[in-house]
């Protein structure tokens, strides 16, 4: 929701969250309306809802756009879904912000590649699709608004070091619908190249812990359209990290060996990943769902609803100290 500024818990606030469709029709929100808006958790600024007394007969309901603003193509909702979704895999804008995720910190951490520079990019078109990026050389850059020949070749150099990222990252950076940073790691641990997981089946897919019906039917779908394989392909040419290295083998501790441990919360003493990274060492697995499955659950502070369904499941508990005597630090 866009609104006029107002000072909430010491910050002037001019947006708002509305969640989604469905929630604005519930909360019977108009364009208009004098609303209450409150910080959801002290941070997050949300619509709570409209003060209906202050109705002066000029509101009017908000009506879900049939098009996309960029593309003017029709807009779908996915069946159980909240989101609306453009369809067109050419729009401007959804090429612009594939370009943008596929450069991100943890996809190929394309270090200068930001929104600007890519619609940059996309617009004088020099990169269409990703692969493109691996073809540019600093003379064709050095034409783009305020780069300079010694930022295209930093951009350049940052380019071509990408090729050299872990493989679950370049599945992360393709974009794939469900496919998280963690998501991307389980599924390149089972098929640890391209070719092995463009060609695993459905059932295949979703016989992987933490993958599911949902994600295997989005990766198996993802990979069975024709362009997105040819693109797929066409980085590995281009020299784009496309396996897995070999598992290098783990020392085992008692405890963490072959036990399977859910993070949630802040820890103070390293980072999540950090911790993840000490389990695995260990032959120890990660996960990021709590399932009867699940040895461990590490808390920290602040922690999430993974917390409550440990507890509701009777998986063990531990705070950030008993994990740390259990790894041996």
């Amino acid at each position: 929701a866009i609104l006029e500024p107002v000072v909430l818990a010491g910050s002037v606030v001019s947006r708002a969250s509305l969640h989604n469709e469905d929630i604005i029709r519930q909360k019977d929100i108009r364009i208009g309306d004098t609303v209450i808006v409150q910080k959801a958790g002290d941070v997050i600024p949300e619509v709570v809802g409209p003060v209906v007394e202050e109705r002066n007969g000029s509101e009017h309901e908000f009506v879900m756009p049939s098009q996309c603003p960029e593309c003017k193509q029709p807009v779908f909702r996915p069946e159980g879904e909240v989101a609306v979704r453009c369809q067109n895999a050419e729009c401007p804008a959804q090429i612009r912000e594939r370009l943008i995720h596929f450069a991100s910190r943890d996809a190929m951490d394309i270090e200068g590649l930001g929104p600007a520079v890519a619609a940059q990019l996309i617009e004088s078109g020099l990169v269409i699709s990703p692969p493109d990026l691996y073809e540019l050389t600093p003379e064709r850059v050095a034409g783009l608004d305020r780069m300079g020949m010694k930022s295209a070749q930093n951009l350049v150099s940052a380019i071509e070091a990408s090729k050299s990222v872990p493989f679950y990252r370049v599945v992360y950076a393709l974009g794939i619908r469900h496919v998280g940073v963690r998501v991307a790691e389980t599924l390149t641990d089972r098929f640890p190249s391209l070719e092995a997981l463009m060609n695993a089946t459905k059932d295949e897919l979703a016989s992987i812990d933490e993958i599911g019906p949902v994600i295997a039917d989005s990766v198996w779908s993802y990979f069975g359209v024709r362009a997105n394989r040819e693109m797929a392909l066409r980085l590995q040419e281009l020299g784009v990290t496309m396996a897995a290295e070999a598992a290098v083998p783990a020392a085992e501790k008692e405890g963490v060996t072959n036990k399977t441990f859910v993070f949630t919360g802040t820890l103070q003493a390293m980072t999540r990943d950090d911790a993840s990274a000490l389990v695995k060492s260990f032959g120890g697995k990660v996960s990021s769902t709590v399932s009867s499955k699940t040895d461990y659950v590490v808390v920290g502070s602040e922690p999430g609803s993974k917390y409550d369904k440990a507890v509701k499941l009777g998986v063990t508990v531990l705070s950030e100290q008993e994990f740390m005597a259990l790894i041996g630090k």
